[in-house]
């Protein structure tokens, strides 16, 4: 026979008062009710718990023995119950977020701070891709949340934007191409470039807009990776790349890059949170969602902090 816990519960009560009338009364029971739950008790554990007494029950050796073992078994419950409670509104749990690898730092750094400092229960899963790869992990539910490019400003509920940004021709310093604030989108006729693989969307919108304006993109080599980009444009003075600032802002202070900011058209792009369009968030992606868009808001809607 399977007991639960308020069976041990009543053993303790019957031993503290002593009596089984005394313990129906407190319960607005019968007292034959309770003592067949004794009975039962009893039977199960193998010997009698109690012995009847003129003036109602008094615990046996054995009972004893079993006082003290299910007083402390009850005392480890109620410590359990109570921090099971109190952990109840702490949130934790594992966030997943999908970023574009220009995006990751310094926003996911500071957000991971954040969360060590007031949600230490609630663990970062950050996975770096590019944008269709990221949009294929929000589809699959690989990711809970993903931080991306795009194109057009976002209008369903299910993504928000975080902030606006510039296209800027980059290359190595002392380029004349890049020698001003500005620069022209005709001007990149006949320059060699180093451009993202088709079918990129970005690709796909940057070769759309040149034959738009009635020319052509030279690329003399397709890289998807930004890290070799820049290491391309570093390595090789007379090439030319097109980037977002978050992705060179480490190589212009360094010196190491030189960029003029893409005009006419200027090619803006808007940096999103996106949401899967189907579930519901965890109270801890709500709280790390909430956290990312604060972020970007304190910053002036930049990804960076202000210098």
């Amino acid at each position: 026979m399977q007991f639960q816990i308020q069976d041990f519960r009543l053993f303790l009560e019957v031993a503290e008062l002593g009596s089984l009338t005394k313990v129906a009364a407190r319960r607005q029971t019968v007292q034959s009710h309770i003592s067949r739950q004794i009975s039962a008790l009893e039977k199960a554990c193998g010997s009698p718990l109690f012995r009847r007494t003129g003036r109602g029950v008094a615990l046996t050796e054995f009972g004893q023995h079993v006082e003290r073992r299910v007083r402390a078994w009850l005392s480890g419950c109620d410590e359990l119950f109570a921090e099971i409670r109190q952990t109840s509104t702490v949130p934790m749990g594992e966030v997943r977020i999908g970023i574009l690898p220009s995006m990751a730092h310094p926003l996911m750094s500071h957000v991971f701070s954040r969360l060590r400092q007031d949600y230490p229960r609630i663990v970062l899963n950050v996975r770096e891709g590019q944008g269709g790869e990221l949009d294929a992990m929000l589809d699959t539910g690989s990711v809970d949340m993903a931080i991306l490019f795009r194109f057009d400003k976002p209008r369903g509920h299910d993504e928000v934007l975080l902030a606006t940004v510039d296209t800027y021709l980059v290359s190595s310093p002392g380029a004349a191409r890049t020698q001003g604030e500005t620069v022209g989108f005709r001007m990149l006729e006949n320059l060699p470039l180093v451009l993202p693989r088709r079918p990129a969307h970005w690709r796909a919108i940057l070769d759309e807009t040149a034959r738009s304006q009635g020319f052509h993109l030279q690329a003399v080599i397709d890289a998807d990776s930004l890290r070799l980009q820049k290491q391309v444009l570093v390595e090789n003075p007379n090439l030319y790349a097109l980037l977002g600032p978050f992705s060179i802002d480490e190589e212009l202070r360094q010196g190491k890059l030189q960029a003029a900011r893409l005009v006419a058209p200027d090619l803006k792009r808007y940096v999103t949170l996106a949401h899967p369009k189907w579930g519901q968030l965890t109270q801890a992606s709500r709280i790390v969602s909430q956290l990312i868009r604060e972020t970007v808001q304190v910053w002036g809607g930049q990804m960076k902090p202000p210098v």
